[in-house]
């Protein structure tokens, strides 16, 4: 749930935040991917939601490359 002290944030600010447009922050809240909360008819994003999307969604390398010629100068 919402942590003490967990800033909300407007659609705005959260569509910076992810450095998308707000079209994508408001399909995300239709589409039910992200939780916010609604007070009233204005909506909040939890900063902690949006760590957790960008966690869930960062993919780790599979290994380190190596070229066939060895390492760079």
């Amino acid at each position: 749930m919402n942590k003490q002290g967990d800033r909300l944030l407007t659609v705005d600010e959260a569509a910076e935040r992810l450095g998308t447009g707000v079209r994508f922050i408001r399909r995300l809240i239709h589409e039910r991917r992200i939780r916010y909360v609604k007070l009233g008819k204005p909506i909040r994003i939890p900063e902690s939601v949006l760590d957790a999307y960008i966690e869930a969604r960062t993919v780790e390398p599979l290994r380190t490359r190596r070229t066939r010629y060895g390492r760079a100068a």
